[in-house]
């Protein structure tokens, strides 16, 4: 192969090999003793299929059997292509030009290695595994009849298969691994078979890909490090209070909500890349809920209690530290659910202490779901709902699986490639170690979410939920309100999160950022990254709200501010954590925030 000609070929040390295969096989003796031992105890599943896949893709294949004309007709596609790439390839072979029948997405990065493009038989293998691809998606995507969660339940799982089988996760047919091979003698396959044991007996059988150095991090040390005081706590979260870094700040607080999901600290990364860092330093008092990991002791806390005991706790606690009768709020994701639910309580109540509303990534309309509807269905849900009963909650590893599975070849296959067949160690990264430092879900709110929101979509009729006593409708929420969401957001779409806008009745601002559901948030403006569009119009279409928008080079974060500035008073002294009626408790990020699921 001309990509390998003149490669040196290393052999592999024989004492170091024996070692190595000895280590091996001991893990591998472990594994599978305590995988055994471990269906003993569990037994089988009742549920064959706990994902309902099978049922969508027999009903999938009876509407094709319907219509053989249409599946002939695609086949005889495929088959014209392969027999043009066979003869553009021969062509090649001669010494010939030829333009390539298909190409990779720009941002597809399986294909990065020079040699899938310049060297013969790899660009052949490449096109050939793209033309498939294409063929396949096109075909189950194209049948008629279909009702819209299986269809988008075939679209989805026939993805995950064709991503699975690109040519780049094999080792013959990898260039840089075959490369990688023969200059290493092999030691890359044997490091990555190592790799691959450690993170089954991590798993405890299941595979847990290891993202990144996980020693590389540690939370209040070098990352979640803003300076700052737990100044309450109750049993669902701690009200972290942040130092000022000015002099001045202005007289009205800000209280953040994230999601309980995944870890408040995602915006307080490094110093570098901390929102809540850059806020402090541009004059703003910070507070930020840090949500509890719940054990089975929490197994019936409520979507209400959440409520209660997080943002509206949270909000006395703060006029206390503070002296200040009002706020700003940003929920993030889910703690942006929350808190428009949360609004229009107050709002039910004549409860005005909430003078500007700010939404991360937020759905409160949950009709255009995205791929995450394809794991609710009632099949799947009474599954969770059975698992959640035997402990008192989700796993956070379940919620991570069906997230990395929203970007397969970026949070999956990419990680096979370089720890497996490559033999690397993953790369020392803030954001994905923050993504592996999961948490857990309460039994009793997690099934109430996910059926009033995301299974039946209760929460966008008026009187759809009730919390302590009110009905909920978003009709209600008069406060002036800012949408920051992400174009490329697999967990909340953006065209999803847009919704709202014509739900409130207040003043509101709609900010799309470029990229995704964490980078397009976390995007600090001294990285001079992406661009976001606003628009001041807010037409009923999202698209034609994205007709008329203003595209801007770089960060959000400075349009938020001049935003919010108004809104948050005349500039105070600064205020120092723990010297008002709430004294201190322990330094900024807190011990709620360490507990980590084993």
């Amino acid at each position: 192969m001309a990509d390998t000609e003149g490669t040196e070929v290393k052999l592999p040390d024989p004492v170091e090999l024996s070692r190595a295969m000895t280590r091996i096989a001991e893990q591998s003796q472990r594994l599978v003793t305590d995988f055994l031992a471990r269906q003993s105890v569990e037994g089988v599943a009742g549920n064959r299929d706990p994902l309902n896949i099978g049922n969508a893709f027999l009903e999938m294949t009876a509407r094709i059997l319907a219509d053989p004309v249409k599946m002939v007709q695609a086949q005889m596609s495929l088959w014209t292509d392969y027999m043009t790439l066979w003869q553009r390839t021969t062509q090649r072979f001669l010494g010939q030009t030829t333009e390539p029948m298909i190409a990779p997405a720009k941002d597809d990065r399986r294909f990065k290695d020079a040699a899938w493009d310049e060297n013969t038989l790899f660009d052949y293998i490449k096109q050939s595994y793209l033309l498939t691809a294409r063929w396949m998606q096109t075909a189950v995507h194209g049948v008629d009849g279909l009702d819209e969660k299986t269809a988008r339940k075939v679209d989805f799982y026939t993805r995950q298969f064709v991503d699975a089988m690109a040519p780049s996760n094999f080792v013959l047919t990898n260039p840089e691994v075959l490369r990688t091979t023969m200059e290493s003698g092999g030691e890359n396959l044997l490091k990555g078979l190592e790799h691959l044991l450690d993170d089954l007996e991590r798993g405890k059988g299941q595979l847990n890909i290891k993202m990144t150095d996980y020693n590389a991090f540690k939370v209040g040390q070098n990352i979640a490090i803003t300076p700052g005081k737990v100044v309450f706590q109750n049993r669902l979260m701690q009200l972290l209070q942040y130092s000022p870094t000015t002099e001045e700040v202005f007289k009205r607080p800000l209280l953040i909500v994230p999601p309980w999901i995944n870890k408040y600290y995602i915006l307080d990364l490094r110093d570098r890349n901390s929102f809540i860092k850059w806020a402090v330093g541009e004059g703003l008092t910070v507070f930020v809920i840090s949500w509890v990991n719940p054990d089975e002791t929490l197994a019936n806390e409520t979507f209400e209690d959440y409520m209660e005991e997080g943002p509206l706790a949270a909000i006395e606690q703060i006029r206390q530290a503070t002296g200040e009768a009002d706020l700003n709020i940003i929920g993030y994701c889910l703690g942006g659910t929350l808190t428009a639910a949360m609004l229009s309580y107050m709002a039910s109540r004549n409860d005005t202490r909430i003078t500007s509303a700010t939404f991360f990534t937020t759905m409160t309309d949950f009709s255009e779901a995205g791929e995450l509807s394809i794991f609710i269905d009632e099949e799947q849900l009474a599954l969770l709902e059975q698992k959640m009963a035997e402990k008192g909650y989700l796993d956070g590893s379940a919620m991570a699986t069906t997230f990395n599975m929203l970007r397969a070849n970026d949070l999956i296959w990419s990680f096979v490639v370089n720890n497996y067949l490559l033999g690397k160690d993953p790369f020392p990264f803030d954001l994905l170690y923050w993504n592996s430092d999961s948490t857990r879900m309460p039994a009793a709110m997690h099934s109430f979410y996910l059926r009033n929101m995301y299974q039946n979509n209760k929460l966008v009729e008026p009187g759809g939920i009730t919390l302590k006593g009110v009905p909920i409708d978003l009709r209600t929420v008069k406060v002036p309100s800012c949408f920051v969401s992400t174009r490329e957001d697999h967990i909340a779409p953006w065209k999803a999160t847009y919704a709202t806008t014509q739900l409130f009745s207040g003043p509101v601002k709609f900010i799309l950022s470029a990229s995704g559901h964490i980078a397009g948030i976390v995007n600090p403006p001294i990285a001079h990254k992406y661009n976001y569009w606003t628009n001041d119009a807010l037409p009923a279409k999202p698209e034609a709200w994205f007709e008329g928008a203003t595209p801007t080079p770089g960060s959000w974060w400075p349009e938020w501010l001049r935003w919010i500035t108004p809104f948050s008073g005349e500039k105070v002294p600064a205020r120092i954590p723990g010297t008002g009626d709430l004294p201190a408790i322990e330094d900024a990020p807190g011990s709620y925030v360490a507990v980590r699921v084993a």
